[in-house]
């Protein structure tokens, strides 16, 4: 009896804890614990877990300690669903203090959750004063021509038992810091690319492990990075400022309670080293000759090197890094070594990356090695790099002839699939030479595939092209002379790249850089940070990014600080536009239109897609209105919304006036002109559907291809499907001969395109002053696989997927697809396989969010979940039939639904 009692007691414990709601995956400001924020109202995030269907938090309790530890803020039990952005709400934050949380939630099934596991974050310096450290400089005379990247040193003694220690550290250019011979952190080009004279992000790492009790060296190398090193084009560099600078602090905190300070100051020394060169764009000259053997020793002796110079600057512009490092990501070994026609010797690595080579190889003193980087082979098989313009792309390596010795550049990136390698002796083997890519550092979030291979080959090249152009800013191309911030080509793919990976943080960032550089006029800079001088903006399309991009991420994150942080600017934008109108008419200035549009060779019948650039300004003039209106109506600002209602009815009426004929007919043609028209709903009711069928058999003139340039494409898609044309949709994204997208797939690309025909069908290339192989706007396409072809989204009642609606559309000849997202709430998974008229359709929707389901069947009665019909089912509410879908309400958990089709 007492036994039967034991295993009953054991097993009522087991199926309470079975179904315990868990807290998990505690985030701080998106962020896995911190170190060194300075926002002084932090927010938290959290999931829940459990095993019950249709789980919901019901409210939730935030405690939060200081050291000690002491309660510096415990909330009440707020009866709310709310686990993302929860703010801060307790006493005030204290620099560089750490400071740990816990959250404890009760469900919708009335049970409450543990106390979840401890999370931390700390504080960065809140306060210019807070800064003890001085701006240094080199000492020395440096080499104009040149420019050695600086070396500079100071040894000190940690007196007694070290607790921990933290680093801040910041730079004028690219730094690199060592302690007693070991690199501080992992990440690369730091401090990464900001608009430095008025937004200096700094770093803090962790050092404690670094130092030791007794007598310790610090060292940091400095490169010219884009802060004074050459950026676009006509000889510019120099951009923000001549001389490179060094600003370090070190915290070391002591066991007994004590603080020592370790700064850059006078006291330090500074020497030139082994790189002899170093530019974004052209590459790194490594001369290991010249290295200082033991400089990171502290029996190093430095009575040789020069002082250094102290300058007094302000430090009210430094701010914390918010967004994600870059680091090193996906290791490639050679794929291939061989010789070409020409008899140059060129290493492939498979796929096209942003990143650089790493060797092994030994040699005698004096030797060099030369490494040059392309993306193609051209025709008859041989390196290609015209398209790179005047960029070298050129690392040198020269040999002390000690053994085997180890390169990788410090100071540079290049893009490149091929190397050419110039000077190595003997033969060159796998394990001699690998590539490392390099980007931010953000957290995958999703995931396509599909039953057609050219269809995920592309899938690939959309997420390869994000990873080689988000190197701290979202750059256009990462090989050429130009690896620019193009506010176009990001605001056309922002809501792709929010699929892809978490991108929350890092368009944050750049946004704040993008408000630094606006003109006092609101003119929103072509590229950010701004390096083409305060009259290169205003362009509509590109200097939209300023409102589209926020609208973007609070639409994916639900965030609503974004839309704080950037309302001025978004405001100041809308303000430009007007103020260079003519009665609500925006047909003046520079614009780029539809960049890259279709355009055949030899046009003489006009099947060139020229679309009118003042058409086209005019609907982003109504689209940056209309998103202006829903940020005012979301921020609770009335007079704002009727503002910008009575706008946005003006400018449309003025474009109907102009662009448009009484039947609906526009004065351009082309697919972006019905596209821009229709999206933007610069159309009233009476005139769309004659406006989308012209759009339809357009794109069957051209043989169901597009013919849409970086403003069109990212919307064609979309409204087609909107209007009912997904199957003119699908023909489009199942093309495969040019233009479209699967067309450089088939040529044998590993990333997104510049041009429909970078190479053309005989393996020619395009103009090479304009034709990057990796550059990501066309990858916009991912938008509508995730959203339409998956069916993944954002219900219209609520952004950030606190409420999901999930609608595949079944078409292309594809027999299945899949897509997981995840979101700040957990997994959101859609994946479908038809086959002889029948669907299995498998969703996932996470805890504490709501899902409408649309379910592709031909009547109610076929549909089941789990073999199980969905009449009278408690856990799923069947909505009704729309058109080919049977439409359910349904909470978290995983589902198993089947139909007839």
């Amino acid at each position: 009896m007492k036994k039967i009692f034991t295993v009953s007691v054991l097993l009522i414990f087991s199926l309470s804890l079975f179904s315990q709601t868990i807290v998990k995956n505690l985030l701080c400001e998106n962020s896995t614990n911190p170190i060194g924020i300075d926002i002084t109202v932090p927010r938290f995030s959290w999931q829940l877990s459990g095993n019950q269907r249709n789980l919901m938090q019901a409210a939730y309790q935030i405690r939060v300690t200081g050291e000690g530890p002491s309660i510096v803020w415990l909330s009440d039990k707020i009866p709310s669903s709310q686990s993302v952005f929860v703010p801060y709400s307790g006493k005030a934050l204290e620099s560089g203090k750490r400071y740990s949380w816990q959250v404890k939630v009760w469900d919708n099934y009335g049970k409450a959750s543990a106390w979840s596991g401890s999370a931390f974050w700390e504080m960065g310096l809140l306060k210019p004063d807070d800064w003890k450290a001085k701006w240094i400089r080199a000492g020395y005379e440096e080499d104009s021509v040149m420019r050695p990247s600086p070396m500079f040193r100071k040894q000190f003694s940690a007196a007694k038992k070290i607790k921990s220690a933290r680093a801040y550290i910041t730079s004028h250019g690219l730094y690199e810091a060592f302690i007693n011979g070991r690199r501080v952190g992992d990440s690369y080009l730091t401090p990464g690319w900001t608009s430095y004279n008025k937004r200096l992000q700094y770093q803090v790492h962790d050092i404690t492990s670094l130092l030791t009790q007794g007598n310790n060296v610090v060292g940091v190398v400095l490169g010219s990075g884009w802060y004074r090193g050459h950026l676009a084009w006509e000889k510019n560099k120099n951009v923000y400022g001549k001389q490179l600078g060094l600003l370090l602090q070190f915290a070391v905190t002591y066991v007994d309670g004590s603080v020592d300070y370790i700064i850059s100051d006078e006291s330090w020394r500074s020497s030139t080293g082994p790189i002899q060169y170093s530019e974004i764009y052209h590459g790194e000259i490594n001369d290991a000759r010249l290295e200082k053997n033991g400089w990171m020793n502290s029996s190093y002796d430095d009575s040789k090197w020069s002082h250094v110079e102290v300058k007094d600057l302000p430090k009210s512009h430094l701010l914390a890094t918010r967004n994600e490092h870059i680091k090193k990501h996906e290791q490639f070994p050679a794929k291939k070594i061989f010789k070409t026609p020409k008899g140059e010797l060129l290493v492939d690595f498979g796929q096209n990356m942003v990143g650089f080579v790493q060797m092994k190889l030994t040699g005698k003193a004096g030797d060099s090695i030369k490494l040059y980087h392309a993306e193609v082979l051209d025709k008859a098989g041989n390196f290609y790099t015209e398209n790179l313009r005047v960029a070298r792309q050129e690392n040198i390596y020269i040999l002390k002839g000690q053994g085997t010795e180890s390169f990788e550049p410090h100071f540079t990136f290049q893009g490149f699939r091929y190397v050419k390698v110039v000077g190595f002796t003997g033969e060159l083997k796998p394990e001699n030479i690998s590539a490392v890519a390099l980007y931010s550092d953000m957290q995958p979030t999703g995931s396509f595939t599909s039953s057609n291979a050219l269809i995920n080959q592309l899938q690939h090249n959309i997420q390869w092209g994000q990873k080689g152009n988000f190197l701290d800013v979202p750059t256009d191309c990462p090989q050429r002379d130009e690896r620019l911030g193009w506010t176009g080509d990001a605001q056309v793919f922002a809501r792709t790249a929010a699929f892809n990976m978490d991108v929350h943080n890092f368009f944050g960032k750049w946004l704040k850089d993008l408000e630094a550089d606006q003109t006092a006029a609101g003119s929103i800079p072509f590229v950010v940070p701004n390096v083409l001088g305060e009259n290169a903006g205003g362009s509509a399309g590109w200097a939209d990014a300023g409102v589209i991009i926020p609208w973007t991420m609070y639409i994916n994150y639900g965030d609503t600080n974004i839309l704080h942080q950037q309302y001025n600017s978004m405001k100041n934008w809308i303000g430009y536009m007007q103020k260079n109108s003519t009665d609500y008419l925006w047909n003046k200035g520079f614009h780029f239109g539809d960049w890259l549009f279709y355009r055949p060779g030899d046009d003489n019948d006009g099947r060139a897609a020229v679309t009118d650039k003042y058409l086209i300004s005019q609907c982003f003039f109504a689209h940056s209105t209309q998103l202006m209106l829903n940020t005012a109506r979301v921020l609770g600002k009335t007079e704002d919304v009727n503002i910008y209602s009575q706008l946005l009815t003006k400018i449309k009426e003025a474009f109907l006036k102009e662009y448009t004929t009484p039947s609906g007919r526009l004065v351009s043609s082309t697919q972006t002109a019905y596209v821009l028209a229709l999206h933007f709903d610069m159309l009233p009711e009476s005139l769309r559907k004659q406006a989308a069928e012209r759009l339809a058999q357009n794109v069957k003139d051209y043989n169901n291809h597009l013919t849409t340039g970086f403003l069109g494409t990212p919307y064609l898609c979309h409204v087609l499907s909107r209007f009912g044309y997904t199957d003119v949709a699908y023909s489009l994204l199942m093309q495969e001969t040019y233009p479209s997208w699967l067309y450089p797939v088939k040529m044998g690309a590993t990333t997104i395109w510049e041009r429909w025909d970078g190479q053309k069908p005989d393996s020619t290339f395009q103009t090479p002053g304009m034709n990057s192989f990796n550059h990501y706007a066309y990858g916009a396409i991912g938008d509508w696989m995730y959203r339409v072809v998956a069916g993944i989204d954002t219900h219209d009642s609520t952004p950030g997927y606190k409420r999901i609606r999930i609608k595949p559309h079944i078409g292309g000849k594809l027999t299945s697809a899949a897509a997981d997202y995840r979101s700040n709430y957990g997994m959101i998974s859609s994946h479908w396989s038809a086959n002889d008229k029948k669907l299995q359709f498998h969703v996932e929707i996470p805890a504490n969010t709501m899902a409408t389901v649309y379910i592709p069947a031909a009547n109610t009665d076929s549909v089941m979940e789990n073999n199980k019909s969905l009449t009278g089912s408690k856990e799923i509410k069947l909505i009704g039939k729309e058109g080919d879908y049977v439409i359910v309400e349904l909470g978290s958990g995983k589902y198993s639904f089947s139909s007839t089709l």
